[in-house]
Order: structure tokens, then sequence, then C-alpha cells
């Protein structure tokens, strides 16, 4: 039963095709074809992010879902610039990690030699080409013009996140459809792009408002947002649809192993924005090796490379139990999180917060 009549705001409905504003956050490494159906299907909008996948897996993943359902759906694609090679950096880096490397019984010299990230490209855009999703977001900027152009030519809807009011000008001037306000509440990946600076990034509650102040399109509000009262404040700060990510973080569709899903438990009100796992400022449960060489650290590699050095150590580390240098990307406001499946949540927090605006 569609419900959007009766929400402050129907223009996320009305642009995407769904019955509520409530969009999935491409959660890479989490998120998979399963809870993109329950979100979907519950009326929302489905993400599936593609950042770690090859092209074979991303085409699986769709599959599946369209067997499953016929609901729009989000394909959600990193579109980072290519780092520069730093030797120097890189050995300092090393450095820094070798005593873990040997305390784990590993070969610090033995590093991978890829990050497995991958940024969009022309062969990607042919893939999207081919699958026709209903929306295509970004995160970290968006890709070059003529890429931009083409996914535009497909039909898709393009959204990309904004953590400063600077990005999400930017983003509407580029074509942007709607905007990802992104608060720094948020867990995983900041999406900033147009600075590095951490500290001038701000929480939802400010940013969301001065974002819809400046720009004309639609406004998703992206940051800490677990539950039907802070999606109530999303819409009276003038957002025409919420971002969810660490809600569904504890839904049986979330793969993860049990230590992270237990540290979710127990452990989430610790977290910190850290680029040691990867190079770029994100927020995760701080554990041991963002507690001893960050949390923000000038020696790391930039993004993505740093992940190269990192993923040895939570391979060889969780094998005995621990979770020491596993990245576990958690929002502020995960213990406002629900163990039901992705798609109760998503009906849930939809009919208790139009509960609470009906009293508004």
């Amino acid at each position: 039963m569609r419900s959007d009549a009766i929400w402050p705001s129907d223009r996320m409905q009305n642009l995407f095709g769904i019955d509520v504003p409530i969009i999935q956050a491409p959660m890479a490494g989490v998120a998979f074809s399963e809870m993109v159906i329950g979100v979907s299907e519950a009326g929302g909008l489905g993400s599936l992010a593609c950042a770690l996948f090859t092209a074979d897996q991303i085409i699986e993943e769709v599959e599946t879902i369209r067997r499953q359902t016929s609901r729009p759906i989000n394909l959600n694609f990193f579109c980072h610039r290519a780092p520069k090679a730093d030797a120097e950096r890189e050995a300092g880096w090393k450095r820094v990690l070798e005593h873990y490397f040997v305390e784990l019984g590993l070969d610090p010299t033995a590093v991978p030699s890829a990050s497995g990230r991958g940024a969009f490209d022309s062969a990607m855009c042919d893939l999207v080409a081919e699958l026709k999703p209903n929306v295509v977001s970004f995160h970290f900027g968006l890709p070059e013009k003529t890429l931009v152009a083409r996914v535009k030519a497909t039909g898709a809807k393009i959204l990309s996140s904004a953590t400063t009011v600077q990005e999400a000008r930017w983003l509407e001037a580029e074509g942007c459809h709607a905007i990802i306000a992104q608060g720094l509440e948020a867990g995983g990946h900041r999406g900033m792009f147009l600075t590095d600076d951490v500290s001038t990034q701000m929480g939802t509650l400010s940013l969301v408002p001065q974002v819809v102040d400046s720009v004309k399109v639609p406004v998703i509000a992206a940051g800490g947002i677990s539950d039907a009262r802070q999606i109530a404040a999303a819409f009276a700060l003038g957002a025409a649809a919420v971002q969810i990510g660490t809600a569904y973080l504890l839904s049986p569709e979330a793969r993860m192993s049990p230590l992270y899903r237990q540290a979710l438990r127990t452990e989430a009100n610790q977290t910190a924005v850290t680029n040691v796992f990867t190079g770029r400022p994100a927020r995760a449960i701080a554990n041991r090796i963002v507690r001893e060489t960050g949390p923000l650290s000038d020696v790391a590699p930039d993004f993505p490379l740093a992940s190269r050095f990192s993923a040895p150590l939570r391979v060889a580390s969780e094998a005995k139990g621990s979770t020491d240098f596993t990245p576990m990307w958690s929002g502020q406001s995960v213990r406002l999180a629900r163990e039901r499946p992705a798609r109760e949540i998503t009906q849930r927090l939809a009919s208790e917060t139009l509960a609470i605006l009906s009293t508004c």
C-alpha cells in the first residue's frame, strides 16, 4: 500500500518510484542481494555496493535481485582518483605495522599488490548500460563528465554524497538528481572529495538544513539515523528522504563474521573516524589498531593503498578469534539498531515515523 501521500515530501518517491523515502546505504562487504531485496520489497530503495565486486559478481548479484523483486534498486560505485605512488610513505607505514606482522607470524614484506577497491570506469559504465539500474550512486564525488553523461543516458537517476555545503553545490552543478548530505555521525567512509580536512566536517543536524537551503534538488539525510525519531527530525530539517546503513547491520541479511556482529552489540559506542584501514577517513569501532596507530595517521598511504597492509593483519587476527585489526564500520547510532530482517526494519521505521509525524 502506498503511503507517500502522507509523508512531508514525496519528491524522492516520485523521483525513484519507491513507496517510502528510506534508502538503504550501500555497505561494501556487508550488504548483498538479500538486504537489497528486503528493503526494496518493503517499499524503500535497496542499494548494492559494487566497489569490492568484479563485473561478474555485480551481474550475479543483480540477477539474484531481479529474480526476487521488480522494485527499483540502486547500484553504488566509488569514484576515487588513483593514488600517487609514494614508496617512502609506504615503507614508513610498513615500519609502523611491522611488529603486528611479527606478532601474528606474518612476513612484513609479503604485502598484497592490489587493494581490491576499484573506481568507476568505462567498463563499469558499460555494465550499468547493460543492467539499467533505476539509480546509480557515487561516493567521493562523481566520475568524469563523459561517464556521468553515459550513466544519465541509460535513464538512471544519479546520487552522490556531500559532506559540506560546497560539495553539495558542486554536485548539483554537475547534474546530480538528488544529494546525500552525509553527517559526521555516519559509519563507513566519509564521502568528502573537495577537502581532506576532517575538522571541517559537520554533524547531520547542522549539515542537512544548510544543504537544503543551498540547493534545489532533493536532499537525503544520512549519518546517525537509525530510528523513527531521527527520521522525523530529518524531515523537520527539510530532507526529502533518509539514507540508513547502521540500522541494518544487525539484520540477518548483513554478512559479517560473528566476531564483528558481537562487537556491534558490545563495543559500538566506541567509534572513531580513522584512516588506518584504507587511507581515507571512515567511522569504525575503535579497536586496537585504531587506538595504537591512529585514529588519523599522517603516515598511512593514500586510499585505497592502506588496505593492502591492513588486510593480512585482519585475516590472521580473525583466525585467532580477535578483531584487533578488523575494520568494523559503524555509525554512532548502532545502539538503536534492531535484530530483525531488513524488510521488517524498513516497514517498522516507515510506520513508526509516520506515527510520529501525524502528531506534529
